[in-house]
């Protein structure tokens, strides 16, 4: 077992700030349902806005449009399971789709949006329509000088639990493979 220094030398502290935060409030915050959490005030629009604008700068290849809604120390989190990248290191990542001309189309199909009460965190879960079939965004937005921005964005694939059985065998391998060099670190 790692001493506890090493694991707070291995952890983003914004990162564990947001979680922190996140699952606080999600004790103590008024949680809506979901067809309330999207009641239309000021803030749920600007966080609609702030999302459907980021899958519209992608699909437009607007690389400046689409991470200026990034703060500057946000975590973009992928499919993969070694694609943990801050904002600069996603900014890497996904410049040569950007410049290709197209990134990627992501359509959001189901959106939960909550805020805590404080009105200066928030954070969604939605289903997206994109080229991988359904996949699950989420995430944490910070209202900074009047704004929302991204703070954490997680983009996870779905899989039917019919066919799970199927797709372990396919992501073993590499998945293991990943897991010893995290272990072994």
């Amino acid at each position: 077992m790692k001493p506890i220094s090493y694991f707070w030398s291995q952890v983003n502290r914004w990162s564990l700030l947001i979680s922190v935060i996140f699952v606080i409030s999600s004790c103590t915050s008024e949680q809506a349902g979901p067809e309330e959490s999207m009641s239309l005030n000021q803030d749920s629009l600007a966080i609609i806005s702030v999302l459907d604008e980021l899958n519209q700068a992608a699909a437009e290849a607007d690389f400046n449009r689409y991470f200026d809604l990034y703060r500057e120390d946000a975590v973009f989190t992928g499919t993969e399971a070694g694609e943990r990248w801050h904002k600069n290191q996603f900014m890497d990542y996904a410049r040569p789709y950007f410049e290709k001309g197209k990134a990627w189309n992501f359509r959001s199909i189901d959106r939960h949006i909550y805020i805590h009460t404080r009105q200066d965190i928030a954070w969604f879960d939605e289903l997206l329509l994109t080229q991988m079939k359904l996949c699950r965004g989420s995430g944490v937005l910070v209202k900074e000088n009047d704004r929302w921005k991204i703070q954490q964005y997680i983009l996870s694939i779905t899989v039917p639990n019919d066919v799970l059985d199927q797709v372990i065998p396919i992501k073993a391998n590499a998945e293991d493979s990943f897991a010893e060099k995290i272990l072994k670190r």
